[in-house]
């Protein structure tokens, strides 16, 4: 009689747990999501920056000598661009740009493949590029200029060296990081190397590569607006150094503009393209 009553009791007191439904289970994975995209979401920011410079110039809390207002900015590049001016430099950068970008990806994409898939490739050159990525690239322009002149050659040939740089790093890593499983499974099903290459090495080594990628996209502009300063005739770059020397803090400002613009163009051109590659992986991103 007593071992029933215990047993009651207990059971009793026992808290009943409510079973989680699976609408429950799914709203709270839901919720640990950073949500749906927002439409144009990177121009948040810099819409945001464009208010905050217009408002404290409209409230004459900015120099109008050091820092001019938007709208005489945009006056300025208006100006620029109808007399020619703007257009001819614009052009010349692109051409300097893409000129040492296809050389820097095909560089870092070589290289990365060779190390990568052999040990032999491994010795002969990740030493080399860490090295080089070790040196500063814009403290070899003097050297470049002995060796290569001081015309265009140095300066497509010092934009794909910084170009190739973080495409090389971000490829190997991705290859040297994938998983030794795959390469096993790949030799039990006997695949060759042509085939190895093409569906498990490319497809491992693509996020690293995109990552790199974009990197080197932004790099290509950085090292530019430097390397049109240096003995050129036009370009942004030499746009904004003669605008310096008369004083000219607007046309500095559409320089600078013009160089944000193409860069946040093609950092979104080169997302758009990983997105729809990479539409297998399930990312918090996507």
């Amino acid at each position: 009689m007593t071992a029933v009553t215990t047993t009651t009791t207990t059971a009793a007191t026992t808290p009943v747990l409510a079973p989680v439904t699976a609408p429950a289970a799914r709203r709270r994975r839901r919720s640990l999501a950073p949500g749906r995209r927002l439409p144009a979401s990177r121009l948040v920011g810099p819409a945001l920056l464009l208010l905050l410079w217009a408002a404290a110039s409209a409230a004459g809390r900015l120099d109008p000598g050091a820092v001019p207002a938007p709208w005489t900015v945009l006056r300025t590049g208006v100006h620029l661009w109808t007399d020619g001016t703007l257009t001819t430099d614009i052009l010349t950068s692109l051409q300097r740009a893409g000129a040492g970008f296809a050389i820097g990806l095909t560089a870092g994409v070589v290289l990365a493949l060779v190390s990568g898939l052999s040990r032999v490739g491994e010795a002969l050159i990740d030493g080399s590029v860490q090295l080089n990525r070790a040196i500063p690239t814009l403290g070899l322009i003097p050297l470049f200029i002995l060796w290569l002149g001081i015309g265009e050659t140095f300066k497509i040939a010092i934009i794909a060296i910084v170009v190739y740089i973080p495409i090389y790093l971000n490829t190997h890593a991705a290859l040297s990081g994938i998983d030794h499983r795959f390469v096993e499974l790949a030799e039990v099903q006997g695949l060759s190397r042509l085939a190895f290459v093409r569906q498990i090495v490319i497809p491992g080594a693509l996020p690293g590569f995109f990552v790199g990628l974009r990197l080197g996209v932004t790099g290509s502009w950085l090292g530019l607006v430097v390397l049109e300063q240096i003995n050129a005739t036009s370009g942004l770059g030499y746009l904004m150094f003669q605008a310096q020397n008369y004083g000219q803090s607007d046309v500095i400002l559409v320089g600078l503009l013009v160089y944000g613009v193409f860069g946040l163009v093609s950092d979104s051109v080169v997302r758009i393209v990983e997105r729809r590659v990479l539409s297998w992986r399930r990312t918090l991103s996507n």
